[in-house]
């Protein structure tokens, strides 16, 4: 715990140079050792090669040969092999006869000795090469046997040079290679500074904490907040998506790494691949409408990719068509109120003036004229009541005539698939319609599901363009500034493929169009079939 509070309280400039120099440090030993290392074996092996040249080359010749039959052969091979050892540079040149006895030696008084190592190995015709320690010190030396013109082995050289003298090669070389090491540290140094600097630059000077902290409070915003964001590389990648995002997408797995026009709707795709900055484009998503904006990603004036931002407009905008058809319907209801009060008068001043039969007149004349409390008589769910309602009398006065089959019928419940499909067919039909214009719906429900039908009186749609129309941003109608079209028949097209249903358009028989859903009825594992429905 003591270290661990101790590793905190260092900076991280401080752990980052601290640690490049430990392996500044360490590489630099370790190359100084090596190169020493081989420095040293390449002197070795220097001398071995010298060291057997020289004895090959003392035991081949002549005169030392023939100085094996003489009397004395030590006062003709002596000044030889002084010669030969100082030409040679090597600490001595001993020559020895076949019993190990010296013909030569560095030390004179040493001469007719018997040599201080084992003389076996070149006695027995074989060359030797090793580490000794003999009358001068610890030697590297190698010895090879002399033969006779007939072959046989008469006696042995030995040529070898001080341990200490290699040392003393190699220390020569020293202050040259701690050169080299010493300049090497100090740019490793120079480096790590740099390095170390650059680091913390990149990271805008702060402490690992302080990275994580940001990291965590970073993860907690984005995840937290209500809109969905979905970051893209230049590379077209998605790199983050918050959770709010994963909802409104409806992903459920992490699509980091992946492209962006493999996870996204092609409407949100395409604002990806876009050169400009978008700002409230309506977008579908399933059976979702957002509201996205683009926005070009730069750092330090750098483009490093592409942000949207996500804001799910289906809930207010049904809430919003809800309250807006509760103000129409008040609003109706208001000025029914007004007029019935303006016809109670009427009814009593005819009453007043002795004029009954004028006054059942004037009520059968207008007691139909204004209410729409018929227009929902078998509607029982109060969510497709109102939307009707209110439509009927947004129509109105618009010039629209909205009239609902009397066969139609709705039990309550059926949920909000019906409001939204039924609500972006009639809009669609008043567009249709026009002025002067009408609209029939039927709607009915079954056991095992219910049909939606919406009639106009209006041009009706082409053939050539009744798949196009469902399609997500297709409009044959001017599209307002700062609006957007082409979302309420995508709609209800990805509605009708969720709930496993059908939609069909088709010319009406005295002119216009017919637009026809049918929505399976849904249910969980296991729940009972309606009676007189089918599964």
């Amino acid at each position: 715990m003591h270290t661990e509070r101790m590793r905190r309280s260092v900076s991280l400039r401080v752990q980052l140079l601290a640690l490049q120099l430990a392996i500044v440090l360490v590489t630099v030993v370790s190359a100084g050792g090596l190169a020493a290392y081989l420095q040293a074996r390449q002197i070795r092996e220097t001398y071995l090669t010298r060291m057997i040249a020289v004895a090959e080359s003392v035991a081949r010749l002549p005169s030392v040969k023939d100085a094996y039959k003489q009397a004395d052969p030590s006062a003709t091979i002596q000044p030889i092999a002084e010669l030969i050892r100082k030409a040679s540079n090597v600490t001595y040149v001993v020559v020895t006869d076949d019993a190990g006895i010296r013909y030569s030696h560095p030390v004179p008084e040493r001469i007719g000795e018997p040599v201080s190592t084992d003389p076996t190995v070149p006695l027995s015709g074989k060359v030797f090469v090793g580490t000794e320690t003999g009358t001068l010190g610890r030697s590297w030396r190698v010895k090879v046997p002399v033969f006779d013109d007939s072959g046989a082995v008469i006696g042995s050289v030995s040529v070898g040079i001080l341990e200490s003298e290699l040392l003393d090669d190699l220390l020569d070389d020293v202050p040259t290679l701690l050169g080299w090491l010493a300049g090497a540290a100090v740019l490793g140094t120079l480096g790590a500074a740099w390095v170390t600097r650059t680091v913390r630059r990149r990271i805008f000077g702060l402490e690992p904490d302080e990275i994580a902290t940001l990291l965590e409070t970073r993860d907690a915003m984005l995840h937290g907040i209500r809109e969905g964001v979905v970051a893209i590389d230049t590379r077209g990648k998605i790199v983050l998506v918050n959770d709010e995002a994963k909802r409104l997408l409806d992903i459920t797995d992490d699509p980091s790494g992946r492209t962006a026009d493999e996870i996204l709707e092609p409407g949100l795709a395409a604002l990806v691949r876009s050169d400009t900055d978008i700002d409230d484009q309506l977008i579908l998503a399933g059976v979702r409408i957002l509201v996205a904006n683009r926005s070009t990603a730069t750092v330090d004036d750098r483009h490093v990719g592409v942000m949207l931002t996500l804001r799910d407009r289906t809930e207010l905008h049904n809430a919003l068509r809800e309250l807006d058809g509760q103000r129409t319907l008040t609003e109706a209801l208001r000025a029914q109120g007004h007029e019935f009060s303006n016809h109670l008068h009427v009814v009593s001043g005819l009453l007043e003036l002795g004029r009954p039969d004028e006054a059942i007149a004037f009520i059968d004349r207008v007691g139909h004229g204004g209410a729409v409390s018929d227009t929902t008589a078998g509607i029982r769910d109060p969510a497709v009541s109102a939307l009707l309602l209110a439509k009927t009398v947004t129509l109105r006065e618009r010039g629209v005539s909205l009239r609902v089959v009397p066969s139609s019928w709705l039990p309550e419940g059926l949920g909000d698939d019906v409001v939204t499909v039924l609500g972006n067919l009639i809009d669609n039909a008043g567009d249709a319609a026009g002025p002067g214009g009408t609209i029939e719906v039927l709607v009915e429900e079954s056991g095992d599901g219910t049909l939606i039908r919406v009639a106009d009186d209006g041009p009706g749609v082409p053939p050539g363009q009744r798949e196009l129309i469902f399609t997500a941003g297709y409009s044959s109608k001017p599209v307002a500034s700062g609006g957007s079209r082409g979302i309420g028949l995508a709609l209800v097209t990805r509605i009708v493929d969720r709930r496993g249903g059908r939609v069909e358009v088709r010319d009406r028989d005295d002119g216009g169009a017919v637009f026809e859903v049918w929505l399976p009825v849904q249910r969980s594992a296991g729940s009972p079939v309606p009676a007189g429905g089918t599964p």
